[in-house]
């Protein structure tokens, strides 16, 4: 933590994101989940980039709020949030403690991205390990989970339903 005279914002951006979870997740930051692209301070101001996980992502007015907030309340006067959506956001900037998370949570994380690979639309063949009991014997039960960036999967081996993060 970065001490400033009395008056100014006490803490980096960073550190005090770091404390701001994800709404539909709440075991993962939103620096962990990766949303977070930068955060430019001057004095007592600073504007944070984010970007949100799909078009339309439901959670992304509470995040903007939850971000003006814990930063105001550590001490900036203002907080600007802004949109980036080039690049567009990458499950890949999913951090290892972040994947870490999903998994002791109960949700599978995804597996990496590569810009050569082709996407795949429909049920694939590809088996998700069980954040449980890692067993790779498991099944797609719904290509839509609690939301529309998880999968439900069942896993045969301990029997326990299980979300997947996708992929994108």
């Amino acid at each position: 933590m970065n001490e400033r005279s009395a008056g100014q914002a006490v803490g980096e951006p960073l550190d005090v994101l770091r404390g701001v979870m994800d709404p539909e997740v709440p075991v993962l930051s939103i620096v962990d989940l990766g949303i977070v692209r930068g955060a430019e301070v001057t004095g007592d101001t600073v504007r944070v980039d984010i970007t949100p996980t799909y078009s339309g992502c439901p959670a992304m007015r509470v995040i903007e709020e939850e971000v003006v907030a814990a930063l105001r309340q550590a001490g900036y006067s203002e907080v600007t949030v802004r949109t980036v959506f080039q690049p567009p956001w990458t499950t890949d900037w999913i951090t290892e403690e972040g994947r870490t998370r999903l998994r002791e949570y109960g949700i599978a994380p995804p597996g990496r991205t590569e810009t050569a690979t082709l996407i795949q639309i429909g049920r694939g063949t590809r088996r998700v390990a069980c954040p449980f009991c890692g067993s790779q014997d498991t099944e797609v039960k719904s290509e839509f989970g609690s939301t529309a960036c998880k999968s439900l999967h069942v896993c045969h081996a301990c029997r326990q339903p299980f979300e997947h993060f996708k992929a994108i």
